[in-house]
């Protein structure tokens, strides 16, 4: 029987290649993708989720959610993935357009309707913090919460010291961290280096030769340039579908353990930054009122790099 994915999305480039993973993997149902602003305006990240979900051929429902963070102005990430999220190729609209629902009345539903479900967070946590923020007692029903959010003690992507999905709305963070979700964290950390596609690996994808893989690659065109820019070398980062390979495939995940973890919201320097407390839960201290309601999460430390980038060779075969 398959496992049922509800999945929340700031579908740009990267967001594209994970809901590929997730609407061609025969052991995956996604009862719905919500749309969240992030990397793209609102509107751009709901075109994307579509344009997407018909490439696949799919029929799955797609929401519109929270245009903008819960406390701040949206800032968003198109000199990375291009002024439309899909590496300005100029993909025709898809077919069908959004349900009418909004999306947080759709986590809420779905939900309900699936007791079990896998969600899946590739996002700023706008929506689901709002969710929370209405029906509580949802948590009891969500089996694994797979964030692909946040930095476990080193770099991040947006400022040195955060990941853009935490930075973009650090306030929306600290409450889905707090709210007893059986989180499981998948940091930006874990796309770089030889996480990521290569000049060679691009190349192999794209001789795949499916019309995936080369949407794969091409809607990633101006990430793969950004990334040359910053770094010196053409490669590709994958941070959201790390993480969907993660929800899809345990195994992939070869070092986490639990922690508490709280995000900072008021620092202009530290905004959006995931402190990890890296003492095991069960050996708790008291580091001040700053961490009294900080929550819990289970971090993946590692992860089986030649798994994860089979699994994006199968998913777009």
């Amino acid at each position: 029987m398959a496992r049922t994915f509800l999945i929340d999305t700031d579908t740009a480039s990267d967001d594209a290649v994970a809901l590929i993973m997730a609407l061609r993997h025969p052991d995956v149902r996604v009862a719905g993708i919500t749309v969240v602003s992030g990397n793209v305006p609102l509107h751009l990240a709901v075109r994307n989720a579509l344009i997407t979900a018909e490439l696949c051929g799919a029929g799955v429902p797609v929401y519109a959610g929270a245009d903008r963070p819960l406390l701040r102005p949206a800032s968003y990430a198109q000199h990375f993935h291009g002024m439309d999220g899909l590496g300005d190729q100029g993909y025709a609209d898809a077919r069908h357009g959004p349900q009418a629902q909004h999306a947080v009345e759709a986590i809420i539903a779905t939900v309900r309707a699936n007791p079990g479900l896998t969600l899946v967070t590739l996002g700023p946590l706008t929506n689901v913090a709002l969710a929370l923020a209405r029906a509580p007692g949802i948590v009891e029903s969500i089996e694994r919460c797979v964030i692909m959010g946040g930095a476990a003690n080193t770099v991040g992507n947006s400022t040195p010291a955060a990941e853009f999905n935490i930075w973009h709305d650090p306030d929306a963070a600290a409450i889905v961290f707090r709210s007893g979700l059986p989180i499981e964290m998948v940091g930006w950390e874990l796309c770089r280096f030889d996480a990521s596609l290569d000049e060679s690996e691009i190349a192999a994808t794209r001789a795949i030769g499916t019309p995936l893989a080369e949407f794969a690659i091409d809607c990633n065109a101006t990430a793969i340039a950004a990334t040359a820019r910053a770094y010196g070398e053409p490669a590709l980062p994958l941070p959201d579908p790390v993480a969907m390979a993660v929800a899809i495939d345990r195994a992939i995940c070869t070092r986490s353990s639990k922690h508490r973890v709280e995000v900072e919201t008021a620092s202009d320097l530290t905004r959006g930054m995931t402190v990890v407390d890296q003492l095991d839960v069960t050996r708790r201290r008291d580091p001040g009122p700053a961490w009294a309601m900080a929550g819990e999460a289970t971090i993946c430390w590692e992860i089986d790099i030649p798994a994860w980038k089979s699994l994006l060779r199968q998913s777009l075969s």
